[in-house]
C-alpha cells in the first residue's frame, strides 16, 4: 500500500510498496493514461466511432458484452472501461489508438520506462491474469499521477451510474467511494484470484491531491476500508503551502561581465505537503552566491532559497538568473569606448 500526494509526488505512507503484485484492472490506469495522451494529441476523437473486433468481443470478466462488428463510440467505451471497468471495452480502445493490443501493449510498456517505473511489466491492456504481467504500489501511484494530469479522466471516474445502448445496458462504478467519499476524484477498482481485491483511490480538498493504492486486500470490503483510512489519515494530518517569493530585488555581482551584476529570481515556486500546524514555524533560508563569473546563462542558478519547519528542511527553491550577461572582450570593450566617446 502507499499514499502519495499526487501533485508532488510526496510519500506520506507506505507498505511494501515496491512488491510485484498481480494488478489486476488497476493495469486499467495506464490504459486510461494512454487513450487520454491519444485524445489530447488530437489522434482520438470522444465523438469518433469504434467497431469491435472479434477478439475484442472474446474477453472475458468484468464487460459490457460487446458483440463482434458492433460499433460504439469513444465516449462510451471510455464509460464502460472508468465506470464499469469493461475488458472488452479496454481492448477496443487499445485496438483503435495502436492498431492491434499487442501493439498497445508495448506502448503502455515503453510509456513505463519513462515515468521512471522498474517494477511494472505489463502483457495485456486490461488486467486479466497473465504470467509476466506486474506492477506494485508505488508505480501504480505514479502512474496514476500522471493519469490525473488530464482533468478529462475525472469526468469519468468520478461517475456514479449511467447507461449505454440507449439505457440498454447499465453502469454503476466498481469504486463505491465515488458515492460516499468526500472530494473523490476516482480512480480504478480491480479484482481477480491472483491479483486478490485492489484499489487506486484518488481525492481532493482544498488543493491536497491524494492518491491511496492498497493492493492484494483479502476483500473488496477491506480494500475500500483501507483506502478510506489511507485518505482520512492524509487529510488529518497534512496540508498543501504555498512559499513565500523573497523580497526583491536580489542581485549578484558579476566579474569580467558586460554588466556589473544579474538579478536573481525565483525558479517555479510550487506549493508543498507540510504536516498541520507547521505553518507559524516555517522559516526562509537565502543562500545566494555573491560574485559569479561572466558568461551568466539566462536560467543559471545563482542560489537557493531553503524552506524549514521546527527546524527540518521541508523543501526549497532554485534562485536564478533573470537575464544573460556576456563576458566582457578587448572587442567589446573598445566598442563601448568608442560609442562612450561619440555620445559625447
Amino acid at each position: 500500500a502507499i499514499l502519495m500526494e499526487a501533485k508532488t509526488g510526496k510519500v506520506l505512507f507506505e507498505k511494501a510498496p515496491d512488491e510485484w503484485v498481480a494488478p489486476a484492472s488497476i493495469t486499467k490506469i495506464m490504459s486510461l493514461l494512454l487513450i487520454m495522451e491519444a485524445i489530447e494529441r488530437g489522434d482520438l476523437a470522444l465523438t469518433e466511432q469504434v467497431t469491435c473486433s472479434d477478439y475484442a468481443a472474446s474477453m472475458r470478466g468484468s464487460q459490457i458484452w460487446l458483440e463482434p462488428g458492433e460499433i460504439m463510440s469513444v465516449n462510451d467505451l471510455l464509460k464502460a472501461v472508468a465506470v464499469g471497468s469493461a475488458n472488452d471495452a479496454t481492448v477496443a480502445l487499445a485496438e483503435k489508438v495502436a492498431g492491434s493490443e499487442a501493439a498497445f501493449v508495448d506502448m503502455m510498456n515503453r510509456r513505463a520506462e519513462e515515468l521512471g517505473l522498474t517494477n511494472t511489466h505489463f502483457t495485456n491492456s486490461n488486467g486479466l491474469d497473465s504470467e509476466d504481467h506486474f506492477t506494485s504500489a508505488r508505480d501504480t501511484a505514479i502512474i496514476a499521477s500522471e493519469l490525473l494530469k488530464h482533468k478529462l479522466i475525472i469526468q469519468y471516474s468520478t461517475i456514479w451510474m449511467d447507461s449505454l445502448r440507449n439505457g440498454k445496458t447499465e453502469l454503476v462504478n466498481t469504486n463505491r467511494l465515488v458515492r460516499f467519499y468526500n472530494g473523490i476524484t476516482g480512480l480504478k477498482t480491480g479484482t481477480t484470484s491472483k491479483a486478490g481485491s485492489c484499489l487506486a483511490a484518488t481525492a481532493e480538498r482544498n488543493g491536497l491531491a491524494l492518491i491511496a493504492v492498497v493492493m492484494g486486500a483479502e476483500t473488496s470490503d477491506k480494500r475500500f476500508a483501507s483506502a478510506r483510512t489511507l485518505l482520512d489519515y492524509g487529510y488529518a494530518n497534512y496540508t498543501m503551502h504555498t512559499p513565500n517569493a523573497p523580497d526583491m530585488p536580489l542581485e549578484v555581482a558579476v566579474k569580467g561581465g558586460t554588466e556589473e551584476k544579474v538579478q536573481a529570481i525565483p525558479e517555479g515556486i510550487t506549493s508543498i505537503v507540510i504536516p498541520k500546524g507547521y505553518e507559524k514555524s516555517i522559516t526562509y533560508t537565502t543562500d545566494l552566491t555573491p560574485t559569479c563569473e561572466a558568461p551568466v546563462e539566462k536560467g543559471q542558478i545563482l542560489g537557493r532559497v531553503i524552506i524549514k519547519a521546527n527546524d527540518q528542511e521541508i523543501g526549497g527553491y532554485n534562485l536564478i538568473a533573470q537575464t544573460a550577461v556576456e563576458k566582457m572582450t578587448f572587442f567589446k570593450a573598445l566598442q563601448r569606448l568608442f560609442f562612450g566617446f561619440i555620445s559625447l
